[in-house]
């Protein structure tokens, strides 16, 4: 995709899913990603992803230079948790526009959260990540990790063109090695990136997507059941 398609689209809710029952897994186990704690949740649904995903990620830490890591900051999400930051951005963004259409606002959540419906995180398809040095530092990568549109006026957008030379950089060594194994980013988020969803299906030309959501009592789901309905 060259245009910077929503999650909004009709194109992405029309994605097939056949889901593939792969497990989630806890990234914290082995300690081989390092793992940031801002999103962390009392059951500990933040750190789950697909196993595919999980290994994709290792992959794209592996061909990174010498120093740089991958920094993990949240994966899983419960269902009822992406409907809650859905709902709250999309109020926020109400209040702020009264004269927008609830198709408007729908449209310009999307650009930060996902509709509930379709949403990777609660497939643990997506997981939203940075870069940090050997000491632990987060790179510049131009704005925040989870800034909003409206907070960083655009430059969230991964090609937004007023970041600075070394951000620019940092996020270009960030997309390299996670699209070289085979994840996707969303344009509006620099940070976040996905494999198997229906984003990625869309954005790869793949027949369907493999993970559908994923809703489990220990997580703070409502059933322990992979839905192929939903993405």
């Amino acid at each position: 995709m060259t245009e910077i398609v929503l999650m909004s689209d009709s194109r992405v809710a029309a994605v097939p899913v056949v889901d593939c029952g792969e497990e989630l897994l806890d990234v914290r186990v082995g300690e081989s990603l390092a793992v940031d704690l801002r999103r962390e949740d009392r059951a500990g649904a933040f750190a789950y992803l697909r196993r595919g995903v999980l290994a994709r990620l290792l992959k794209a830490q592996e061909s990174l230079p010498d120093g740089v890591r991958l920094l993990f900051v949240e994966g899983y999400r419960p269902p009822a948790l992406q409907r809650l930051y859905f709902e709250r951005y999309s109020d926020a963004l109400r209040a702020d526009h009264p004269d927008w259409s609830a198709e408007r606002v729908r449209e310009a959540a999307s650009r930060y959260v996902s509709p509930p419906e379709i949403a990777p995180h609660s497939a643990g398809a997506a997981v939203d990540l940075t870069l940090v040095s050997a000491d632990g530092q987060e790179l510049d990568m131009g704005t925040r990790v989870n800034a909003t549109p409206e907070e960083s006026d655009g430059a969230c957008y991964t090609d937004a063109p007023r970041v600075p030379p070394q951000a620019r950089d940092n996020r270009r060594l960030l997309g390299d090695a996670l699209t070289a194994a085979g994840l996707v980013n969303y344009p509006t988020e620099w940070w976040h990136w996905s494999y198997g969803d229906r984003y990625w299906a869309l954005a790869t030309g793949a027949e369907h997507a493999i993970y559908g959501a994923w809703k489990r009592t220990d997580l703070g789901g409502e059933t322990a059941q992979s839905s192929t309905h939903l993405g």
